[in-house]
């Protein structure tokens, strides 16, 4: 199977696959050879890639993955990043200013405002989760 991980920024992720598990609305599913066609939510967490016998971690806070007939499938996420690109410093200070804007902005935030520094957040936590995992980092 082919794989796709395509954000606004950048292509993640394009290469051969044996499996993907990914975190959805409906839980976490399994994509092998030859799965049935599939248009489904992605949430955020971590996906895990599966290539002859290696596994590849990448963070994920959301998106929609489609899955082809012709074995390829395509994730539009709208962040994505491979555990060992992740930063554990750089995430917790990202995690830490977020918080810290929501604190400080109190109840007058604009609704803009709100959802980006939400975001911010989201990706913070998100990453922290998966490197901690896979890199044996103390808890942050």
């Amino acid at each position: 199977m082919r794989l796709q991980i395509i954000t606004p920024e950048k292509v993640v992720y394009d290469d051969e696959i044996d499996e993907l598990i990914v975190p959805t609305v409906s839980g976490e599913i399994a994509i092998l050879p030859h799965h049935i066609q599939l248009l489904t939510q992605v949430v955020p967490g971590e996906m895990t890639i599966k290539h002859k016998g290696r596994e590849q971690h990448i963070a994920v806070t959301g998106g929609f993955l489609e899955v082809l007939g012709d074995d390829s499938l395509s994730l539009l996420a709208d962040y994505a990043v491979r555990s060992e690109e992740i930063d554990a410093k750089q995430a917790l200070e990202a995690r830490e200013r977020a918080e810290k804007k929501l604190k400080d902005a109190g109840e007058n935030i604009s609704d803009e405002d709100n959802a980006a520094i939400q975001g911010e957040l989201l990706r913070a936590i998100t990453q922290l989760k998966v490197i901690r995992k896979h890199h044996n980092t103390p808890r942050m």
